[in-house]
């Protein structure tokens, strides 16, 4: 599969800004439409992008190996899980929003009035966001990996010779 110099160079001008937009949706989720799961797959799309624009060996030297992106899904299922059970040792009940109006990072209260709220608003909904973000992230980056890695993909090699069928045909003993 050939990628061009234009694929590649918009996939480097492209790929950052959907990190970004990304963010955005997770950390704001609790104020805007979005959240951790639209912000989580819109991450998870920049992986994609970036193994379209480039060859897949090259584009897995930028990645580690799919189990690292399994311990970061983990990572995310494991902060969620910890938030949740944080109302139970506060002595409330799972889920409790033992973050909402105690001061804190996110724990300012709302104002009264037109303001919809600020970023540090809302309690424990923004860190679950964030848990949600990186969960969904993880898996389906891990989705994404697989899908690629089952792909039959020419090498570098094949692409570039004037007639790949020829090239293959010399590499299995034809007499030259």
């Amino acid at each position: 599969m050939t990628s061009g110099l234009i694929i590649r160079t918009a996939g480097r001008l492209i790929v950052p800004l959907i990190f970004i937009f990304g963010f955005y949706l997770v950390a704001h989720g609790h104020l805007t439409p979005g959240g951790g799961f639209q912000g989580g797959a819109v991450i998870a799309t920049g992986v994609a992008l970036i193994l379209i624009c480039y060859y897949y060996k090259d584009g897995m030297e930028k990645f580690s190996p799919a189990k690292n992106f399994k311990l970061i899904e983990a990572a995310g299922l494991l902060l969620y899980i910890c938030t949740a059970l944080a109302g139970l040792v506060v002595g409330s009940s799972f889920l409790f929003n033992w973050l909402n109006a105690s001061g804190g990072l996110f724990g300012h209260a709302v104002a009264y009035g037109i303001n919809a709220g600020d970023l540090f608003t809302a309690g424990i909904i923004p860190v679950l966001n964030f848990a949600i973000g990186i969960e969904v992230f993880g898996a389906l980056s891990v989705v994404i990996l697989y899908m690629f890695a089952g792909l039959g993909e020419t090498t570098r090699e094949e692409d570039e010779a004037p007639d790949p069928a020829l090239l293959r045909k010399g590499k299995k003993g034809e007499k030259k």
